[in-house]
């Protein structure tokens, strides 16, 4: 210990304890000037994240189906300008979580072949893009299913053990925060854009369908150990660029029923949410909805008070219908400054909005991420 230190607390045993309160409020004070702040501020050991292209780091890399992106001009804005497999032109909102939450900077995609043992004690996520809580949503394109991403999770658990140990596995298991973002790809595509749904059902009860599969994989992502669950309500699709051309018209407005279609699936799943809390099985855990409809629809209502320019098109090609492989660095250029667009590609968000969305998340849902 200093002299200077000694001489505080010397003259404190003495009487004069102002002096020792001085120097603690003079050491408070130098910590918050210089800086100081842990490398984990919080109690949370791990994320992990079950969903689509919102969330999907790259598990879609590996799997044998159109659904990519981890070519040029995706990652443009990436760490070292790669392309990852991440849907954006830099970070996702998984990322952005992780890192918020001080765990680490990047939540890794599952099926990477490169996870060392640390990435598996502070969470993967286990997503794959244009996945839905359809079954049927995952088979038309070759991805992994909500179900199949629940059985890569109980892989995980084993190999989690190995690493760590049965206590510390079953803490970090337990103490962790889960991800569940999907949906969007069930009705602007599986119902929309295919027959297959739409001869079986309206667009209430297909709504219900999906709300019924959502309380399916919540019950079964419990049984498997999770307490602390975030579950991502959809955002406006109709406003989505892909879904302004497919079916708003000459104007390319939001179109309205897709819009409806999001609004019924976050009220409803939010009744079943609070059905589900109300079960013994659901007893000691946390279960959230996180909206994310209202803010994406204000950003898109009023961009310029957030600093973007542009709404209705995403910044590479035309920005009208570019995803994924036509989306790319030989035939689709992108647009000079991204930080204008709130979409990167026809169907995701740039890392600018996703930063906007995200902060978002971390004031209304703290109850979650605490």
């Amino acid at each position: 210990m200093g002299e200077c230190c000694k001489r505080i607390l010397l003259s404190a045993s003495f009487g004069h304890r102002e002096y020792i309160v001085l120097f603690l409020v003079m050491f408070q004070l130098v910590r918050v000037l210089g800086g100081y702040t842990p490398k984990n501020q919080t109690k949370i050991p791990a994320v992990f994240a079950f969903g689509d292209s919102i969330i999907d780091p790259g598990n879609n890399n590996h799997l044998k189906t159109l659904i990519k992106c981890n070519f040029p001009p995706y990652g443009k804005d990436f760490i070292g300008h790669q392309p990852t497999g991440r849907f954006s032109n830099g970070k996702i909102p998984t990322d952005l979580l992780v890192s918020g939450l001080g765990i680490k900077e990047l939540l890794p995609p599952y099926l990477w072949v490169h996870l060392s043992p640390e990435d598996l004690l502070t969470g993967v996520s286990f997503a794959s893009g244009a996945c839905g809580y359809d079954p049927l949503t995952s088979v038309l394109v070759n991805v992994i299913s909500m179900t199949e991403q629940l059985q890569l999770f109980g892989e995980y658990k084993e190999r989690l053990k190995a690493i760590a140990g049965e206590e510390r596995a079953r803490y970090i298991v337990s103490e962790s925060v889960y991800l569940v973002c999907t949906g969007t790809d069930d009705i602007a595509n599986t119902y929309f854009t295919t027959p297959f749904r739409k001869t079986h059902f309206d667009i209430p009860s297909y709504v219900d369908f999906l709300v019924s599969k959502a309380k399916e994989f919540l019950r079964q992502l419990r049984q498997m150990g999770a307490k602390k669950i975030g579950f991502v309500g959809l955002p406006p699709i109709g406003c989505l660029p892909s879904q302004r051309t497919l079916g708003g018209g000459i104007l390319r407005e939001c179109e309205p029923r897709r819009n409806e279609a999001a609004q019924l699936f976050n009220a409803r799943i939010q009744n079943a949410i609070s059905e589900l809390r109300n079960e013994e099985s659901f007893r000691g855990a946390i279960v959230v909805y996180m909206g994310i409809y209202d803010i994406l629809i204000d950003i898109i209502q009023r961009p310029y008070a957030y600093g973007f320019e542009e709404t209705t098109r995403g910044c590479c090609g035309t920005g009208e219908i570019e995803v994924t492989l036509l989306c790319n660095s030989i035939t689709a250029p992108t647009c000079p400054d991204d930080t204008k667009f709130v979409f990167w590609d026809s169907y995701h968000p740039t890392e600018k909005a996703y930063k906007i969305i995200a902060d978002d998340m971390f004031r209304k849902y703290n109850q979650l991420l605490s």
